[in-house]
């Protein structure tokens, strides 16, 4: 699965090299408008009649991905990372067969530490019951629940919840790296 996902992002950073160079920040409104120039990426990378990429950078989802991606400042991941620093590894590795491989390999471990960063805990194995134990009857029941307790913890949260600072997530924001100009990449 991962080593699936690693290729599609290689793929991607591949076809996407450069695209920073070619955003355009728009301040006329009270919210800025990030804008794609195609014909400038399409023509510095002499794919002017690639129909693929063509119809790709037409389509809807490469509209979200301008916009979620387009924002200098934001939170960056591995795809930021392929698209501005691997540029010349990619290069050197078209045509090599296992340096390929071993790239795809070394991004998938990093998606599945992406996804799963404390495997010792995610894993924990829960023991078996014992045989029988289904048959025991010292279960006790549930107790009675008092309710008037309970309302006085629900109001005690909510006035607790109403002058706490909103939860924030731990993402770090940076500065996207650009990478370099979409001009090196001339496609055949």
């Amino acid at each position: 699965d991962k080593e699936v996902r690693a290729i599609f992002l290689r793929l991607f950073a591949q076809l996407f090299q450069g695209y920073r160079s070619c955003l355009q920040l728009i301040r006329i409104h009270a919210e800025p408008v990030i804008h794609f120039h195609k014909a400038a990426f399409l023509g510095q990378r002499g794919l002017i009649e690639n129909d693929f990429l063509t119809k790709v950078l037409n389509g809807m989802a490469f509209a979200g991905f301008v916009s979620e991606r387009g924002p200098p400042f934001r939170t960056c991941d591995l795809f930021d990372e392929l698209v501005a620093f691997e540029v010349e590894r990619i290069k050197a590795e078209e045509g090599n067969p296992p340096k390929i491989i071993k790239h795809v390999r070394e991004l998938a471990e990093q998606l599945l530490k992406n996804e799963n960063p404390n495997p010792h805990i995610a894993f924990q194995k829960v023991p078996r019951p014992t045989e029988g134990s289904h048959l025991r009857v010292h279960i006790l029941p549930f107790p009675r629940i008092n309710e008037g307790r309970v309302q006085e913890l629900l109001q005690e949260g909510l006035a607790r919840s109403q002058g706490a600072p909103p939860a924030t997530r731990g993402d770090k924001k940076c500065v996207v790296p650009a990478g370099p100009p979409v001009g090196m990449f001339l496609c055949s």
